[in-house]
């Protein structure tokens, strides 16, 4: 995917969002809110924003014809270069209001989209965001898309840039059929790499964006992902072993954040990074419990879970940045709606002791009793099984040690390969 090279440093832009009349006004300043957030993440200042209420969408403009024009005078005024909408616009939309205003029009995905750009480190997430933004891009490729150029720069162009956007219609079409099989076969190869880890208890990450997740994963597993202060600093998958105790480690997962009024069109481009989520044998749904909409947030989630087939999974509800919380008792409240919760701070590493406790109960539903039989001879064997499972009973008869245990399937075959190679060396001499 081709990089744009840009200075965003003093670019300026103004929001604009519609109350329609099932819209709830403090949803629609929340969404402005984090479409806020979203255009500092893309290195955009907001200077100022428009709200009107309507009975529906204006076909031609999105926003009545006179807002347009107050629209325009506040451009002027503040100078700005960009102008956001917290909704997606149809094509004609853009090009009406491209030709009544003179900023850069863009839209909810196509920030999105811009920001996705911006992180994309791997191939693969890569490669989603270029499929993703040139779907996107493909009924909307006219004349009037100049605004994309180099020289332009800025919010919104990262990306295939003006040449791709000039081609005619079927070289950008054979471009998304190339991507899709590059994504198959990325698909393919992930599909080998979760096939070698099927007898592993596997847990994923998941929860709106910026809620924490990575920073938990750092602390649980050691690992170095990026950790900022900003939506969608993660992209990719990461997966990293995690030793809870000696008896249990379990595969932890981080996938990209969710977002509300996150388009299905990139839902459906990072199914394959969201596949990490469908596979595993528990989502850790961490909340944000700080943040005035956490429960908005909670509901948004459930969404994008049952848009991918993983509404169903287990789930162990984390509420993270317990540090930040002013009204404590609301934490009462929680546990009584949400009784099996676990309530952290990832940051100050409050309580996390207590999410690892959580995690290898919910992993113990997996694990399976086994006897094992051990020659007398043998009986320094029995520290080694100490190690890697749970003992519930021993005997120790005349010539044999007699064990009862408690392991995953995977641990029980790595304790019969151990046993039986020692058996069988002492065989040899």
């Amino acid at each position: 995917m081709q990089q744009i090279s840009i200075d965003t440093k003093t670019e300026k832009a103004i929001l604009v969002g519609v109350v329609l009349p099932n819209d709830r006004r403090w949803e629609v300043d929340e969404s402005l809110y984090e479409l806020k957030q979203l255009a500092s993440t893309s290195g955009v200042r907001v200077v100022d924003q428009l709200t009107q209420e309507r009975q529906k969408l204006n076909p031609a403009y999105f926003i009545g014809r006179g807002k347009v024009d107050e629209l325009s005078d506040m451009i002027e005024m503040h100078q700005v270069k960009s102008v956001i909408f917290d909704d997606d616009l149809t094509p004609a939309q853009t090009r009406n209001l491209e030709k009544a205003i003179d900023a850069k029009i863009i839209d909810r995905s196509t920030l999105i989209l811009d920001i996705f750009a911006k992180h994309a480190r791997t191939r693969a997430a890569k490669t989603q965001v270029e499929l993703a933004q040139l779907q996107y891009m493909l009924p909307r490729l006219t004349r009037q898309w100049t605004h994309l150029s180099r020289q332009v720069g800025g919010i919104g162009t990262k990306g295939p840039g003006e040449t791709q956007l000039e081609t005619d219609r079927r070289l950008v079409r054979t471009r998304i059929e190339h991507l899709r099989k590059e994504l198959g076969k990325i698909d393919l190869q992930r599909q080998t790499r979760r096939k070698g880890r099927k007898a592993r208890f596997k847990a994923s990450l998941i929860g709106y964006t910026n809620v924490g997740k990575s920073t938990l994963m750092n602390l649980l597993s050691g690992a170095d992902v990026l950790v900022e202060n900003q939506l969608f600093a993660t992209l990719d998958p990461t997966v990293r072993q995690v030793q809870l105790d000696k008896q249990h480690t379990i595969l932890l997962s981080d996938t990209v954040g969710f977002i509300r009024k996150l388009p299905h069109h990139l839902v459906e481009s990072f199914k394959s990074t969201l596949d990490e989520a469908i596979d595993a044998d528990l989502l850790v749904h961490v909340v944000d419990v700080s943040h005035p909409g956490f429960m908005d947030q909670i509901h948004v989630v459930n969404e994008v879970l049952e848009d991918i087939g993983a509404k169903k999974k287990p789930v162990l509800m984390v509420f993270n940045k317990i540090d930040r919380l002013k009204e404590k008792e609301m934490l009462t409240g929680l546990r009584k709606q949400f009784p099996e919760s676990v309530f952290v701070s990832a940051t100050r590493q409050i309580r996390t002791e207590h999410l690892k406790m959580e995690l290898a109960r919910f992993m113990e539903k997996n694990f399976i009793v086994s006897d094992i039989t051990l020659p007398m001879a043998q009986s320094g064997l029995v520290n080694t099984i100490f190690e890697m499972a749970i003992v519930l009973n021993q005997k120790y008869n005349d010539e044999t040690i007699d064990l009862k245990i408690k392991c995953s399937p995977e641990q029980l075959v790595k304790i019969h390969r151990v046993v039986d190679a020692k058996l069988n060396s002492n065989g040899r001499h």
